[in-house]
């Protein structure tokens, strides 16, 4: 009997774990059913009772969902992580931001940023400015954009630049072009855990999902799409 696996994960981690999704689907029988939110909305509607076999999100929610009774305890893994990056529409004027002060220049120059209101890289964004001390002067330029579309925001014509994971970036082509990562200097990370729910009906189904996303045999895959294994 065919069994489905619902697989809850971050906007962030979409493109890649999506291009993986068939793959394993072929290989098992098994369906994947996904939905995507934001890491904050994933936490906050798995503790309000969303129904889920497996998540994808940042480790300390990850640990959070596993000190409530939500995931299964133990079943923790390190999946990857993803950089900052500066999107912009394709097309676009070449851009320098390999430098702290030409990432700086880059933007006090534009006249518009999107980043994402509710994730987790705009809070380390606004942060990032306030540290520069530039805060005072981009702020006004900064274009909020709900709901993980900060890079199609970008292709849109909404604003000028976008500073959103690279995954993000790389879906959005060709409408949108990563202009580059952050400067080493600068550069945060986001990192994302896999947890299995400790109400799964389907744990062991989870679980074989759980062990492909983290199989070598994946690796190549998902650096191309903008994860990176530690």
């Amino acid at each position: 009997m065919n069994q489905e696996i619902r697989l809850f994960g971050a906007i962030a981690v979409r493109p890649a774990v999506l291009a993986l999704i068939p793959q394993f689907e072929t290989a098992t029988g098994f369906t994947v059913a996904v939905r995507w939110e934001l890491n904050p909305t994933v936490k906050k509607q798995i503790e309000a009772g969303e129904a889920f076999d497996l998540v994808i999100t940042n480790p300390d929610l990850v640990q959070d969902l596993t000190a409530s009774g939500k995931v299964k305890a133990g079943s923790q893994v390190a999946f990857g992580r993803i950089a900052m990056g500066v999107a912009a529409k394709a097309g676009s004027r070449p851009l320098d931001i390999a430098s702290v002060e030409a990432f700086e220049q880059a933007l006090k120059s534009a006249r518009s940023i999107a980043y994402a209101s509710e994730g987790t890289s705009g809070g380390y964004f606004f942060g990032l400015l306030e540290r520069l001390g530039i805060a005072d002067e981009v702020k006004p330029k900064l274009v909020a954009i709900p709901g993980g579309q900060t890079a199609q925001a970008v292709g849109r014509g909404e604003a000028e630049l976008g500073v959103v994971p690279v995954t993000s970036i790389f879906a959005a082509a060709p409408e949108v072009v990563l202009v580059g990562r952050f400067p080493a200097e600068l550069q945060s990370y986001v990192d994302f855990a896999i947890g299995i729910s400790a109400g799964s009906t389907n744990a062991e189904a989870a679980g074989q999902l759980s062990e492909f996303l983290m199989s070598a045999a994946v690796d190549d895959m998902l650096a191309a799409k903008g994860v990176e294994r530690r």
